[in-house]
């Protein structure tokens, strides 16, 4: 019992220690053309959008979006690597379902888990 106390409070502080580096993770994805950026929080919110160039002002509205969409879902790729490279083996199951988990969709994990599918209530 003591040992799985001691177990228990190590994985508590590698967990609160991750969590804190992870406050001030970001990432930032740069379109081709290098006219837009997106700088996105480990929650993956918007936190920057930055247009380097005037070519926006000329582009078609659909090609403006899907540019602007195009940088935003690589950095917010880029910083759940991130977020589930440093939850590492502090989580269960394998990366690959921790990172859709840390992506929006904790389906696989939960299956994983034995947990099963996730009904909609009635």
């Amino acid at each position: 019992m003591e040992e799985s106390l001691r177990e228990l409070r190590s994985t508590q502080q590698r967990l609160a220690r991750a969590s804190a580096n992870l406050e001030s993770a970001t990432a930032e994805a740069v379109s081709k053309d290098r006219m837009v950026s997106a700088t996105v929080n480990a929650r993956g919110e918007i936190a920057e959008l930055r247009f380097h160039t005037d070519k926006y002002r000329s582009m078609a509205p659909a090609e403006l979006a899907s540019a602007v969409k195009d940088v935003v879902e690589r950095a917010r790729r880029d910083v759940a690597r991130q977020v589930s490279d440093a939850m590492g083996g502090l989580a269960p199951g394998d990366s690959a379902a921790r990172a859709q988990a840390v992506a929006g969709d904790p389906s696989a994990l939960l299956q994983e888990l034995g947990l099963g599918p996730v009904e909609p209530p009635r």
